[in-house]
């Protein structure tokens, strides 16, 4: 469509010999907000990624690796940092190395997404390690190795970025980022076959990739547009007792499982593997307080310790059985109590 042309307007009258004077100042409307910035949310609730088989495939489709550790939001204000766990807990002062690179971006004012990882000898991510610098379950300890690897930017200098499309948040959480190497680094975008980037995340070990549509907005929850896809399945599930160990004095020797079902729990399996002698005494301890004559669910052993469903396990494992359990479960760590929303929920 041919556009109409602009009428010209009058030439600027100008006395070279007079100072010059601004035109009278019109009064402000008083239905027009006065700040033309978006104040900082307290608090974004966090997109999340669909579990899926198989990666999607096309140009509006973004991929990365996905980050086994635990969420964050990066909060920085005028007054200070705040990093929000996923469910909204206040985590600053339990990643201190963090805070600090944060306080480096100051003046500018931003909220950075991403996942809070310790990195091992490998340079791949562990969990473990993750619990371990923060003094374990329950632990009161400051995560002093910890990184923050930022994939997304909601907010900036003044401006709510959730309503963007993902492609433009991208590049500009690229330019915020560029060159830092510390306690907050870029979460790297991948430009190659999604099947051959999974593959090559399987073989070095690592948890899987995410793939994430170009051409949609910051929505919270699981919605689609973040998707995951695995190399191993990984979930937390609640621990309903014990088997005592038959080689470890003092020992667990696996650990009864269960997942959320309806109103109520559900059997999921016992897993045997994955943690070492010590480790396998302190859990005893700490179960041995939980102990119920009330099981959270039946098992099919009578040489087990019922305890009630107060803790959670992060678990590794690579399917379903038949039967409603988890093949081949290996035991990731505990999770803390903030986290338990994301117990495993079996569907109806």
């Amino acid at each position: 469509m041919v556009k109409r042309p602009r009428k010209p307007t009058a030439p600027l009258l100008i006395e070279d010999d007079l100072p010059p004077k601004s035109g009278r100042v019109r009064k402000r409307d008083p239905k027009q907000p006065e700040l033309p910035f978006d104040p900082m949310p307290e608090r974004i609730e966090p997109c999340l990624a669909k579990l899926v088989q198989k990666p999607p495939h096309g140009d509006e489709w973004s991929y990365e690796l996905k980050w086994d550790g635990y969420r964050l939001a990066v909060h920085i204000e005028t007054s200070g940092v705040r990093i929000l766990t996923r469910n909204g807990h206040d985590w600053t002062h339990r990643f201190p190395g963090i805070e600090e690179e944060a306080r480096d971006f100051a003046p500018s004012t931003m909220i950075l997404d991403g996942e809070a990882v310790v990195f091992n000898a490998q340079g791949i991510p562990d969990f473990g390690l993750l619990q371990n610098s923060l003094g374990g379950r329950g632990g009161k300890l400051p995560s002093r190795n910890s990184v923050l690897m930022a994939f997304d930017l909601l907010y900036l200098d003044g401006h709510d970025l959730t309503k963007m499309e993902y492609g433009a948040r991208r590049h500009l959480l690229e330019d915020v980022l560029a060159d830092k190497q510390g306690a907050i680094r870029l979460s790297e975008e991948f430009h190659e076959d999604p099947d051959e980037l999974l593959r090559h995340a399987c073989e070095h070990d690592l948890e899987g990739i995410i793939a994430k549509h170009r051409d949609r907005p910051y929505r919270s929850g699981r919605t689609g547009d973040w998707l995951k896809i695995k190399c191993v399945q990984s979930d937390t599930f609640a621990i309903v007792g014990y088997e005592p160990s038959t080689a470890v004095p003092g020992a667990i020797g696996s650990l009864l499982l269960a997942a959320r079902y309806r109103d109520g729990w559900k059997y999921a399996g016992s897993v045997g593997t994955g943690f070492k002698h010590d480790e396998a005494r302190r859990l005893k301890k700490q179960l041995d307080k939980l102990k119920t004559n009330i099981p959270a669910v039946s098992v099919p052993s009578k040489k087990v310790v019922m305890t009630g469903p107060s803790l959670a396990a992060e678990i590794e494992y690579r399917a379903w059985t038949h039967t409603g359990t988890l093949r081949h479960p290996s035991f990731k760590g505990l999770r803390e109590a903030e986290d338990w929303a994301e117990v495993y929920r079996l569907p109806d």
